[in-house]
């Protein structure tokens, strides 16, 4: 019996063991089943940036018809060869100012200087031809007035003076135009402006209309403005409107100067033309757009693009504070005017707003949809910048 007591004893201790770690094994599933059911945590807080935010503020809305168009000289040529040949010389290049009448380029004159002379000389021939036949009717109408010669004689005498003057007028003619030709050979400026471009250079031969160079007179802008014809009915010449060119902060007035009274050939646009207040520092071939036709009205308004239309109505995602958090709302809004505010450095379209308040924190179009309660953090620079501009 004494040797039986430790072994059950050692038995007892076994089994404990076998529970304890099949008690454990079992706890540990449970843990792992429990955390496998619980949901993944959801992110729940997006940093944003200032470029990422504005005010709801009130803005001078300008309304009117969007346009776009093309900058362009009143004065504008494509110089072209008038005669073929050799191109000798270039005496303008791109960016040269010069005056009417200057040369710029000269063409090869050799030929045209030959053909001149042979027509001056085939003038002077028939000059003298001329004459000849004058001093032979001279006399033969002294003659006739005497008797000495019959009538017939002098009217044959009279259309041979006549044949030679026709003669002579039609070598002076092609003189001229050999004298034309002559000149042509040297190119110069039909206006006062500024050379834009060249398309040719010495040495090479050039056509009869082959394009040398480009001149345009920057001191009379203006803009060319396709419109579509329902577009034009109600354009009338003298209407203001405020462009932007290119990607220039401050706006050109300008005004309807020229109304096109016909569509063009298969855009079926009609084109108007507007004069610019301010024409400095502008160049041919630039791009504009604004609005034309002036109405402005001050209302709350956002740019068009920070409204989501997602939904089935429209709304705008702001920042609120609640609590000591900032966190992302759904702000549902009735839309209004659209037009643009032409004080504002970014030429966007706005759209007035109802069910916003004026100073209201709008997420930009660049942010995204983001889900309504999300907890907002600023970044540094821009919790630093909104903390300068809070009263």
């Amino acid at each position: 019996m004494k040797n039986l007591k430790p072994r059950w004893i050692v038995i007892g201790v076994i089994v404990l063991i076998l529970v304890a770690g099949i008690y454990r094994a079992l706890s540990n599933k449970s843990e792992q089943k429990a955390a496998a059911s619980q949901p993944a945590v959801v992110q729940t807080q997006v940093e944003l940036a200032i470029t990422d935010v504005m005010k709801a503020e009130l803005h001078d809305i300008t309304q009117g018809l969007d346009i776009s168009g093309t900058v362009k000289a009143v004065n504008y040529a494509v110089i072209k060869a008038r005669v073929a040949g050799e191109l000798k010389e270039v005496v303008a290049r791109e960016g040269d100012a010069v005056k009417a009448g200057d040369v710029l380029a000269r063409i090869d004159p050799t030929e045209y200087q030959r053909r001149w002379q042979q027509a001056a000389e085939q003038a002077s021939a028939a000059k003298s031809q001329m004459e000849i036949a004058q001093r032979a009717w001279d006399s033969n109408k002294a003659l006739v007035e005497q008797g000495f010669i019959s009538k017939a004689a002098m009217d044959n005498s009279i259309a041979s003076y006549q044949g030679a003057i026709s003669s002579h007028k039609a070598a002076l003619a092609g003189s001229d135009v050999a004298q034309k030709a002559l000149e042509d050979a040297t190119l110069r400026a039909p206006f006062s402006g500024i050379v834009s471009g060249r398309a040719a250079q010495v040495g090479e031969r050039v056509a009869i209309d082959a394009k040398i160079m480009e001149l345009v007179d920057l001191n009379q802008l203006e803009v060319e403005v396709p419109l579509s014809p329902s577009e034009s009915m109600d354009v009338r010449v003298g209407q203001i409107a405020a462009l932007q060119v290119e990607d220039r902060k401050e706006t050109v007035g300008a005004k309807v100067k020229r109304i096109s009274p016909s569509a063009q050939t298969g855009s079926r646009s009609v084109l108007i033309y507007l004069t610019l207040d301010k024409a400095d520092g502008l160049r041919h071939g630039l791009f504009a757009k604004g609005i034309l036709g002036m109405g402005k009205s001050q209302i709350l308004a956002v740019p068009l693009s920070a409204v989501r239309t997602d939904r089935a109505q429209p709304y705008v995602q702001v920042v609120e504070q609640v609590g000591d958090q900032l966190q992302v709302a759904h702000k549902t809004v009735t839309l209004g005017l659209r037009g643009m505010d032409l004080a504002s450095a970014e030429r966007e379209t706005m759209v007035g707003v109802i069910g916003l308040n004026e100073g209201s924190t709008v997420l930009k179009s660049n942010v995204g949809a983001l889900r309504e309660g999300m907890v907002v953090k600023y970044t540094a620079a821009a919790a630093s910048s909104a903390a300068s501009s809070s009263p």
